[in-house]
């Protein structure tokens, strides 16, 4: 009998997988069911930007570098990564200098910090002359006057020095001196000058002790005038004395006045001018009755004055001005007005005096 080849088993084919939408080949079908299953390809990844990417750099020859591995991010886009000259991700990144800070003017323009437009810049220039010009004015006018500024005297002080020839003498003793509440009980007073004694020096002024007392500060010139009162029942004598001392001079003579009371000393008292043919003829050194002494100390001057009766009466003990007005002064001296008269006389005409001084410094150059 024939004999008849084997029937062969069947194939069995494998299901083919049913393709999926992210696929983009289309998958070969097997052929045998020997031959192996195709592998699944890899997922494709996205590389990044070319622009982005640094421009690669040549590894030498002997180098190795291994590739990324799939999934790991990559160094150029890691803000982590190191950024060493020459290393494996590339250059290091080019320095940036910071921009210089931008502002706004007053209108809302944009300007750069620290610049000054033309204005500012004109104002700063006119406030530097302007400031210039005071301080050169100042150190002109302190050298015109004659004050360093070293000294700390007042500026009047060099000024009134010269007041007893460059100042009229009815300024400096008035033909009339009104005394409004000079008088006791604040009654009102008006002398009348009598005598005018001719400008001196100091030798036969002041009593010995008196002419001591003074004697450290210098005698430049010394005047006198003499006034009556109104009933020309009493005569006063006023002098200015101008010293030839500096401000620290006549400041320490004024302060041994006030500590030693030396305007108190009956035997520091002022001589008075009696002047022939007045009501002061007989004023002498017996009729003093009352004085007032006043060292300056913002003018090189010494104010006084001595008053008595017009009659020639002598006065045994004289008393201090201060002291004839206080209340309850029973001296003759005092009850008659004496102290006032000699206290304000003399205020008067150191106020006058004062003023002088102030005119003189103040007129313009």
């Amino acid at each position: 009998m024939p004999r008849h080849p084997a029937p062969r088993p069947a194939v069995r084919h494998r299901d083919t997988l049913a393709e999926t939408p992210s696929e983009t080949t289309t998958r070969l079908r097997p052929i045998a069911a020997s031959a192996p299953a195709p592998a699944e390809p890899a997922p494709r990844t996205v590389a990044p930007p070319r622009s982005a990417m640094p421009p690669p750099r040549p590894a030498p020859d002997d180098a190795w570098t291994p590739a990324p591995r799939s999934g790991s991010p990559d160094p150029t886009l890691s803000w982590s990564g190191p950024m060493t000259p020459g290393g494996a991700f590339g250059p290091r990144r080019p320095a940036v200098s910071p921009g210089r800070p931008e502002g706004y003017d007053e209108q809302a323009r944009p300007r750069l910090l620290g610049q000054r437009n033309r204005s500012q810049i004109v104002a700063a220039a006119v406030c530097l002359v302007l400031g210039a010009g005071l301080i050169g004015g100042a150190v002109t006018g302190s050298w015109l006057a004659g004050d360093s500024g070293e000294t700390g005297a007042p500026s009047g002080f060099t000024a009134a020095k010269s007041l007893w020839h460059s100042v009229p003498v009815d300024q400096l003793f008035p033909p009339t001196v009104q005394g409004k509440g000079a008088g006791p009980g604040d009654a009102d007073r008006l002398w009348t000058r009598i005598a005018v004694a001719p400008d001196s020096g100091c030798e036969d002024a002041f009593d010995p002790l008196l002419r001591k007392l003074f004697a450290p500060l210098g005698c430049e010139r010394l005047l006198r005038a003499t006034y009556t009162d109104a009933t020309q029942s009493h005569v006063t004598t006023v002098g200015l004395l101008f010293t030839e001392a500096d401000a620290a001079g006549t400041a320490a003579l004024a302060d041994r006045v006030a500590k030693e009371r030396l305007d108190r000393r009956t035997d520091l008292v002022p001589l008075p001018y009696p002047a022939k043919g007045t009501a002061a003829a007989d004023f002498g050194a017996g009729q003093r009755a009352s004085w007032a002494i006043s060292v300056l100390t913002d003018a090189p001057v010494v104010v006084y004055a001595v008053s008595g009766w017009a009659d020639g009466r002598a006065v045994e003990t004289p008393q201090p001005a201060q002291d004839a007005m206080e209340s309850g002064a029973t001296s003759a001296p005092a009850q008659a007005g004496l102290g006032h008269e000699a206290r304000g006389l003399a205020d008067r005409v150191e106020r006058g005096l004062r003023k002088n001084v102030g005119t003189t410094t103040e007129q313009p150059s």
